[in-house]
């Protein structure tokens, strides 16, 4: 059923007001086809919507907004492996769990990402040193022009570090249906990203072989002890990628800066955007309803409802201030609509 003129506040982590010109809750492949349908009659835009963790709406949506909520878990063993295949409106954080409670592993450092399953395969989504692509096997998206349900392998999603095709050529072109992945037999827990390594270290549970479930909840902790509740404060998580420098950028950089905080990236290094907001200056800074969250610089807040338009300006002041102190650039990574 298409509505007309509807709130799109309860469906952005932000809490940011705006409307749509049209929008469509969908539960099922039929109704999202049909509701394509009905946005291509019109010749009007289309904004997907699941979790709404990663949007950043700085205006009124003149098309149509869809909301996709999509339902469906199973598990199966196959080949060696346990194979997961989840609708694209199921909650991220609840399969990671009924995962590692099935004993299985894979999954366990990606607990408590916000977001529904659709949007993961968009960014890649990754933390404490895993990412969505270790695990992933297969998708199923809808062509919106056409309407017709595709498969897409991993390698032609074409991961990277918090980017895929969707964000790139297959931009608006398709929505994601279903996802599969792969988890492995034989698991060996993945703990050497430091804060990781650090809880676990002083931990009780290091003393005996870890599990899945152990390692998603130190993840969890973790994240509880810096990162703010959407529902307490609203938040769309990390608001800027961790930039990627070459090596000789990285040397000059630690050579100014002997505290900066960096990963190995190949070639390259991967700097703490947060570190580097941190030291800016911005950490805990609220202006007008905005800021930035005093436990983690890399992610803005929106206690006091602020339009988008306001979240947009005080990123880029952000944005600006680490290129003029640090050479750097820093990327968002919510999108912003329309």
């Amino acid at each position: 059923m298409i509505q007309k003129d509807a709130d799109l506040q309860p469906f952005n982590t932000l809490t940011i007001a705006a409307r749509a010109r049209y929008f469509a809750a969908v539960t099922s492949i039929d109704a999202l086809r049909e509701a394509l349908t009905f946005a291509r009659d019109k010749k009007l835009p289309i904004l997907p919507l699941g979790g709404g963790s990663n949007i950043v709406l700085t205006d009124d949506f003149p098309g149509v907004a869809i909301h996709v909520g999509l339902k469906g878990l199973t598990m199966c063993e196959e080949g060696g492996a346990t194979r997961i295949c989840a609708a694209a409106g199921e909650n991220w954080h609840q399969l990671v769990m009924r995962s590692v409670e099935a004993g299985l592993g894979g999954l366990e450092n990606l607990a408590l990402i916000p977001g529904n399953i659709g949007a993961a395969p968009i960014q890649n989504i990754g933390a404490y040193g895993v990412e969505l692509k270790d695990t992933f096997d297969s998708l199923q998206a809808m062509d919106i022009a056409t309407g017709d349900l595709l498969r897409f392998t991993a390698a032609e999603c074409e991961f990277g570090y918090r980017d895929s095709v969707f964000k790139r050529a297959a931009r608006d072109r398709y929505i994601i249906c279903e996802v599969t992945l792969k988890l492995p037999q034989e698991w060996q827990p993945k703990i050497g990203y430091p804060a990781l390594a650090q809880y676990l270290a002083s931990a009780e549970s290091s003393a005996t072989p870890l599990t899945p479930e152990q390692v998603a909840e130190a993840v969890i902790a973790i994240r509880n002890s810096k990162l703010p509740n959407p529902v307490d404060i609203p938040n769309a998580g990390s608001f800027f990628k961790n930039p990627i420098v070459s090596d000789a950028q990285y040397v000059a950089l630690k050579a100014q800066h002997p505290e900066l905080v960096a990963f190995s990236a190949g070639d390259d290094w991967k700097l703490a955007a947060g570190w580097l907001i941190d030291q800016a200056g911005w950490k805990g800074r609220l202006r007008d309803g905005v800021g930035v969250h005093d436990r983690q610089a890399l992610v803005l807040v929106n206690p006091g409802h602020r339009e988008g338009g306001q979240v947009v300006s005080l990123a880029r002041e952000i944005a600006a201030d680490i290129q003029h102190k640090f050479g750097v650039t820093l990327e968002p990574e919510p999108r912003f609509y329309p």
